[in-house]
């Protein structure tokens, strides 16, 4: 397993955080059995038991947690992947719209537009002039 540097700096940056707030993972964290390439290859092993491709952040720093707080988790073998790490675009469905123009100008009617028939064409059927098969 070959992951990403970025993806590997931010599992540590999590754990070093996670070990000064936390007071009782902290010895967890200098176990000698665990290190952070298992910590990797132990997520990169839960991620593909699920068979989903994108996981949020705190999926994965749970996982990151879960390796170092289970004893029971041992050396794990090497697997054949790539992990990338994207950020999450500035809006999505939960965030507010950007801002308008300052000149920009919204033009809303006063009045409510009629509703217009409009006439359906009707299409005359041609006489036919000669036999087909069908008609014999």
């Amino acid at each position: 397993m070959k992951g990403s540097e970025k993806f590997k700096t931010r599992i540590e940056g999590f754990l070093k955080g996670k070990s000064l707030s936390d007071a009782a993972f902290a010895p967890m964290l200098e176990k000698a059995s665990k290190n952070v390439e298992n910590c990797l290859k132990y997520i990169i092993s839960e991620v593909k038991k699920t068979g989903e491709c994108a996981f949020d952040d705190s999926e994965i720093f749970d996982m990151a947690v879960t390796y170092y707080t289970d004893d029971t988790i041992g050396n794990l073998p090497d697997i054949r992947c790539r992990v990338t790490t994207n950020q999450p675009k500035e809006a999505d469905l939960f965030s507010a719209p950007a801002p308008i123009a300052e000149n920009a100008k919204q033009v809303i009617p006063d009045a409510p537009v009629p509703a217009t028939d409009i006439p359906l064409q009707k299409t005359a059927k041609q006489a036919q002039t000669t036999l087909t098969l069908f008609d014999l």
